[in-house]
């Protein structure tokens, strides 16, 4: 929680030096960039989290994480430090390519920590029919008992389209 509660520090020193700017306050730009932060963050975890199975990373970082085998509300925030910085720095990474509106980069981690609370909870909250690519995180806990599939966030796209690649 200390990791992921400092995570807008870097973006302050960086707006302050004039290394990174600000979109402008307003509804739209409000609204683009929690849109923005949810995509990204969607590309960022799917990345650090295949990482994190390679064999090193599982062995001394992410196993901290696997050991809720059944994944709890706690399990949210049972992370090596190093994950936690690396999981921590979506609005850090985003604010250096697009500029994001200064209240969605406050807002978002509220919006991070809903999802990831729903794919851990151990309840599937879309039992609609139609496509399911988008389970609000409710395949996590097969991840957790098989830890062979489902390294998205909130969706299997990018599960089904790095499986279509290989």
């Amino acid at each position: 929680i200390f990791i992921f509660g400092f995570s807008a520090w870097p973006i302050l020193y960086y707006v302050r030096s004039g290394a990174i700017t600000l979109a402008a306050t307003n509804g739209f730009n409000f609204i683009l960039s929690i849109i923005g932060l949810n995509l990204y963050n969607e590309i960022h975890f799917f990345v650090i989290h295949r990482i994190m199975h390679l064999p090193f990373f599982m062995k001394h970082v992410h196993r901290i994480h696997h050991r809720s085998l059944v994944p709890t509300l706690t399990s949210v925030y049972s992370f090596h430090p190093l994950e936690a910085l690396l999981l921590s720095a979506v609005p850090l990474c985003l604010s250096w390519m697009v500029p994001l509106e200064p209240l969605a980069i406050m807002v978002y981690p509220v919006s991070s920590i809903v999802l990831n609370f729903s794919g851990h909870c151990n309840y599937r909250f879309w039992k609609m029919p139609g496509p399911k690519f988008f389970q609000l995180g409710t395949r996590h806990n097969e991840h957790h008992t098989r830890g062979k599939s489902h390294f998205g966030f909130a969706s299997s796209l990018l599960d089904n389209l790095y499986k279509r690649l290989l």
